[in-house]
């Protein structure tokens, strides 16, 4: 259906090789604390995705090679004010996990549209203070893959 969102989109943590996470509070609401979030655009492929909404909300260009793909999927129930973005009786989202590195906690150019505010937390405190449970457990997932590092 023409206009409407995918009920497909990307998560993507944005890390340092120190496990600090890149944090953006949604403008929408207040104190809703996030990673990079968004939906696929027509067919593009998910990495594409993932790069764009990276480029959109943060103003970090990065390559492909980049990110990492977690061959990881949550599926959960879209807000019931956030239904109406997408065609009659879609329910539900699929989101597929990513990462990115970046050398250091750097500053970045948020969409003033989306995004109010932004910070780099240490990870125990980043995944704390995310409000959706899939990037909660992305963040944890994070510090396993990489290592325990406190």
């Amino acid at each position: 259906m023409t206009g409407t969102k995918q009920p497909v989109s990307v998560l993507v943590v944005i890390h340092t090789p120190a496990l600090d996470i890149l944090v953006l509070e949604r403008a929408a609401h207040p104190g809703f604390w996030q990673s990079v979030t968004g939906s696929r655009e027509e067919n593009e492929q998910l990495i594409d995705t993932a790069r764009r909404e990276v480029l959109e909300e943060t103003g970090i260009e990065a390559t492909r090679e980049s990110f990492v793909d977690w061959l990881m999927t949550n599926t959960y129930e879209i807000f019931s004010e956030w239904r109406h973005r997408y065609a009659p009786g879609i329910t539900h989202n699929t989101e597929h996990v990513f990462s990115l590195q970046v050398p250091q906690r750097i500053d970045i150019a948020t969409a003033p549209d989306e995004h109010r505010s932004w910070r780099w937390l240490p990870w125990q405190q980043a995944a704390d203070l995310c409000f959706s449970w899939s990037n909660r457990d992305a963040i944890l997932m994070l510090q396993q893959r990489l290592g325990s590092r406190t």
